[in-house]
C-alpha cells in the first residue's frame, strides 16, 4: 500500500543543466493525450498499491511548474477518489525560480498544491553562472516571493562548497536563506558525480573542486547557523522547522511504500522495485498498447531491501529502529548491522544508540558516505 504517489512530468522548455531532458524539450504538448495517459497509469498504479490514504504527492521531473493548473487538478481529483486523502496531505510541486513558472504559482495553488519546492541554488550571480542556471538572483528572489504569497509551504535549495567558496561566504549567503522566513531548506555540497558536466569540467582542469576539510568546515557553519534559526537538520541534508519537514521525503528514508507514474518515474510496491519507460513517446506507446507505461517490476530480495532502508534511515537524524527493522525483513539486528563497528563508531562519537535505536551524530554526518560501508553487514554490502 502506497503512502505516497509521486508524478513525473518529463518536459523541458529549456536546455537542463542538471538532467538528460534536452530530448524532452516541446515546442508544443497535447495536453489531452497525456491526460488520459496519466490517468490510465494513475488507475492501475491505485488497483495494485491502494488501500490506504495518501499521505503526500509529489509533482517532479522536468518542469512540473509549466504542467497545466487544469491537469493538475485534474490528476489530483482522480488521486483523491482512488486513494483518498489524509487530513493533512502535503501536495508539493517542485519548480525553477522563472518568471514563467512563477506566473502559474496562483493557479497551481488554486488546483490544490500547497507546498512548493523552489531550485533557487545560490543568492549569487556569479555562482548561478558557474552552476549552469538560467536565472539570475533578482528572478530568483522574486519568484520566492510570488511563492511565499501563493502557496501554504515553501522550500527551497541552496548548493554551497562550491570551488573557492570562503566561510564567510557561505555564511552570509545562508543567513540571508535564513531571513527570508520559509519553513523548510535543502542545503547541499557540490559533487561531482560520473557523467555530468562537472565531472568534464574537472577533467578539463576548468575548476577544482574544494578540499574535504575546507567542505566539513562549510557542513559545521551550515548546522550551526540553521540549529540557531530555529531550523536543525531532520536528514543530512535537509532542515525544517518542527512540524515541517517534508512528508513526502521521509516517505522514501524511511523505506515506506510509493507510486510513481509518469515516464520515468520509479516507485516501491511491495517488495518491488517499479520503473516507468523513461522516453515520453515509449512511455506513451506502453500506455495505449498495456493500460500503464511500467517498464520493469522487478522482486528486490529481502537482503536488498533491508540494504536500501539502512542506506536511507540512516540519514536520518532519527535514526532508525534496528529491532523493528529486523523483524520487518525476518533477520537479527547482527544481521544488519556490524554490532563491532558499532562499537567502534559510538566511540569515536559518530553514532548513538538508545536501545534498539541507533543514528548517526552530528559528528558523524559529514562522515556519512565513508561511514555506511564500514557498518553494513558483509552480507548486505553490494545486495
Amino acid at each position: 500500500m502506497a503512502r505516497a504517489l509521486y508524478i513525473h512530468w518529463p518536459f523541458c522548455l529549456k536546455k537542463c543543466p542538471y538532467c538528460d531532458f534536452n530530448s524532452h524539450v516541446r515546442d508544443e504538448i497535447d495536453h489531452a493525450t497525456w491526460e488520459a495517459a496519466l490517468l490510465a497509469d494513475l488507475r492501475h498504479e491505485a488497483e495494485l498499491a491502494g488501500g490506504e490514504a495518501l499521505h503526500s504527492i509529489f509533482f517532479g521531473g522536468g518542469t512540473p511548474s509549466l504542467m497545466p493548473p487544469k491537469l493538475v487538478n485534474t490528476l489530483l481529483q482522480e488521486a483523491e477518489k482512488l486513494w483518498g486523502f489524509s487530513p493533512n496531505i502535503e501536495i508539493t510541486l517542485e519548480a525553477n525560480p522563472s518568471s514563467v513558472e512563477a506566473a502559474k504559482f496562483a493557479d497551481l495553488a488554486a488546483a490544490g498544491v500547497n507546498r512548493v519546492s523552489l531550485g533557487l541554488q545560490s543568492l549569487d550571480n556569479d555562482a548561478l553562472t558557474f552552476l549552469g542556471r538560467l536565472h539570475n538572483a533578482e528572478e530568483g528572489l522574486k519568484a520566492l516571493e510570488t511563492a511565499q504569497r501563493a502557496f501554504e509551504r515553501v522550500s527551497f535549495d541552496l548548493i554551497y562548497a562550491l570551488p573557492d567558496q570562503s566561510p564567510d561566504h557561505w555564511r552570509d549567503q545562508l543567513t540571508r536563506a535564513l531571513g527570508f522566513g520559509t519553513d523548510h531548506l535543502s542545503l547541499y555540497q557540490l559533487t561531482i558525480e560520473p557523467g555530468t558536466r562537472f565531472e568534464s569540467m574537472v577533467r578539463r582542469e576548468e575548476f577544482v573542486p574544494l578540499d574535504d576539510d575546507k567542505a566539513a568546515g562549510l557542513f559545521a557553519i551550515t548546522r550551526e547557523l540553521t540549529e540557531q534559526a530555529g531550523m536543525p537538520a531532520y536528514e543530512i541534508s535537509n532542515h525544517a522547522r518542527p512540524g515541517h519537514e517534508s512528508a513526502h521525503n521521509l516517505t522514501y528514508w524511511r523505506y515506506q511504500d510509493y507510486a510513481g507514474i509518469g515516464p520515468g518515474a520509479h516507485g516501491r510496491r511491495g517488495g518491488m522495485a517499479t520503473t516507468r519507460h523513461k522516453k515520453p513517446e515509449n512511455w506513451l506507446a506502453a500506455v495505449e498498447r498495456n493500460g500503464h507505461g511500467s517498464q520493469e517490476e522487478r522482486v528486490l530480495g529481502v537482503e536488498e531491501q533491508a540494504s536500501e532502508a539502512l542506506l536511507m534511515g540512516l540519514r536520518l537524524a532519527e535514526g532508525m529502529d534496528l529491532a523493528a527493522l529486523a523483524g520487518r525483513f525476518g533477520m537479527e539486528s547482527s544481521q544488519l548491522l556490524d554490532p563491532g563497528e558499532i562499537t567502534r563508531h559510538q566511540d569515536l562519537g559518530f553514532l548513538w544508540r538508545t536501545d534498539e535505536r541507533l543514528g548517526v551524530t552530528p559528528a558523524g554526518m559529514p562522515l556519512l558516505d565513508a561511514l555506511l560501508p564500514r557498518l553494513v553487514t558483509d552480507g548486505l554490502v553490494g545486495a
